[in-house]
C-alpha cells in the first residue's frame, strides 16, 4: 500500500523557514516522482515543486521559485521541501503526492498524503 506521511509543519513568523518532510513508503521509490503542493482556505490547491527521485531533476513553480527548494534523500525514501522568506499569504495545508515516473501534470498524481499545516504569523 502506498503511503506518503507528511511532516514539520507549524507556526512561523514571517520571514523565518520551515523544512517539510514527505515519507514515502509501498513502492519503489526510484521510480517516481514527488510533488508537493499546498491549499489555502477558500482557495484552489496549488502546485509547488515537484522532483523525479530516480535522477534528482526538479521543477519549482514561478511563484516559489527561489524562496522553495525541493529535495530528495533516497536512501531514506523521503523528499523534503525547504521554505525559506516565508509570508503570512504561505499559510496553507501543504502536501506531497506520488505518481510513477517523471513530474506528471499536477492534476495527474495518483497518491497523496494527509498533508500538514503550515501557519505563518505576520
Amino acid at each position: 500500500e502506498v503511503q506518503l506521511v507528511e511532516s514539520g509543519g507549524g507556526l512561523v513568523q514571517t520571514g523565518g523557514s520551515l523544512r517539510l518532510s514527505c515519507a514515502a513508503s509501498g513502492f519503489i521509490f526510484d521510480d517516481y516522482a514527488i510533488g508537493w503542493f499546498r491549499q489555502a482556505p477558500g482557495k484552489e490547491r496549488e502546485g509547488l515543486a515537484c522532483i523525479a527521485t530516480r535522477d534528482g531533476s526538479t521543477y519549482h513553480e514561478p511563484a516559489v521559485r527561489g524562496r522553495f527548494t525541493i529535495t530528495s534523500d533516497n536512501a531514506k525514501n523521503t523528499v523534503y521541501l525547504h521554505m525559506n522568506s516565508l509570508k503570512p499569504e504561505d499559510t496553507a495545508i501543504y502536501y506531497c503526492a506520488a505518481d510513477r515516473g517523471g513530474c506528471p501534470d499536477p492534476n495527474e498524481y495518483d497518491h497523496w498524503g494527509q498533508g500538514t499545516q503550515v501557519t505563518v504569523s505576520s
